[in-house]
């Protein structure tokens, strides 16, 4: 695929994107979207493009940091409870509660009889959300072994991005086969039909983006609807007001002005 179609096709689906967030404001919908999968596989690129031009306040992201010591001592559901959506709201999970079933599972961070529960509880818990009206997609982002550790170097010799790299990051590298384990047993057991797990081949990005919003585009049932129609008023003309010299203010030093070329910018 060349890069002006992959740019054309995603400008459309977001463009469609655009307009179910217009249905689920007017319909109060209520939706959660799980993006699970390996590291570097690509979640958040995906997220980035789901949520370019949404209004914030309708789909909310939700990528929780590691838990406090009192949300340690809580329901393991419990600190998730909160994130979900109110009417007309939808979130993004940059990982979930699927984290005991990944992570914490293959780390040693939960002990058995916690991630035993979990499995049993969890499909539990994805019912009563549905049955109460909650629309649940979860997507699990797939890549190789291979596109995985190119990832990792790209990012390593990329200032901009290495931040990226964590030690747990890292270690699914030599955990590789532990990972895969842990994922096939959590699909046998919250691979359901309310909230069934869909897979996202991911060794190639762009297509991968397209490729999921397109079908949460195809599952979501909305409809279009038409922005409310604004005008834009005439400006008054403020006769009664004198703007002060612009001397008194303090002025960000102009940086660009230094760059050359700095006049062919184009907003």
């Amino acid at each position: 695929m060349r890069k002006a179609e992959y740019n054309a096709e995603l400008r459309r689906l977001q463009t469609e994107l655009v307009a179910m967030q217009e249905w689920v404001r007017e319909s109060g919908a209520r939706i959660v979207v799980i993006f699970e999968g390996r590291d570097a596989a690509g979640k958040g690129s995906a997220i980035k493009r789901v949520t370019e031009y949404l209004n914030p306040r309708i789909a909310r992201i939700v990528a929780l940091p590691v838990p406090t010591d009192r949300e340690r001592g809580q329901w393991y559901f419990q600190r998730y409870i909160e994130h979900l959506p109110s009417t007309g709201e939808m979130v993004l999970m940059d990982r979930s509660w699927y984290n005991r079933a990944g992570v914490e599972r293959v780390m040693g961070y939960c002990t058995p009889d916690e991630y035993r529960r979990f499995l049993h509880q969890a499909p539990l818990f994805e019912r009563m959300l549905v049955e109460d009206g909650i629309l649940l997609v979860k997507y699990w982002f797939s890549v190789s072994d291979h596109e995985q550790e190119a990832r990792f170097r790209s990012r390593l010799k990329d200032p901009m991005r290495r931040w990226k790299l964590s030690e747990t990051d890292l270690l699914s590298i030599t955990k590789w086969v532990d990972y895969s384990k842990a994922k096939d047993e959590m699909f046998v057991h919250t691979d359901i039909a309310e909230a069934p797990w869909w897979v996202v081949e991911s060794e190639d990005k762009l297509a991968a983006r397209l490729n999921m919003i397109n079908h949460l585009l195809s599952i979501v049932p909305y409809e279009h609807r038409e922005p409310p129609r604004v005008s834009i008023p005439h400006r008054p003309q403020g006769a009664d007001y004198e703007r002060p010299p612009r001397e008194l203010n303090r002025t960000v030093p102009d940086h660009a002005a230094t760059l050359g070329g700095a006049g062919d910018a184009s907003g």
